[in-house]
């Protein structure tokens, strides 16, 4: 949970401690680029989030229900190998 509220940021009273609204990685870098390092550790749920910005350019922030437009550009590495992993 800790590496969606970095990268989509979050609405005030989201969760416990969530005082303000706080500005994840994408939005800052809207018509910019974003880097993510070791793409292969990231969790499932959380790689369906991250597609739906590389298709329609959405995201939601946590608490948030209404969806954010941003454009980024996306470049990610990992040292696994992905192909060898889905078979």
């Amino acid at each position: 949970e800790l590496l969606e509220s970095e990268m989509f940021g979050y609405k005030a009273g989201a969760f416990t401690g969530a005082l303000k609204d706080k500005q994840g990685l994408f939005e800052t870098a809207d018509n910019g680029t974003i880097f993510l390092d070791e793409i292969g550790e990231m969790a499932v749920d959380l790689q369906a989030k991250l597609l739906r910005i590389l298709e329609c350019g959405e995201y939601l922030k946590i608490g948030d229900a209404s969806p954010r437009k941003v454009n980024v550009r996306v470049i990610a590495a990992t040292n696994r190998d992905l192909g060898k992993e889905i078979a």
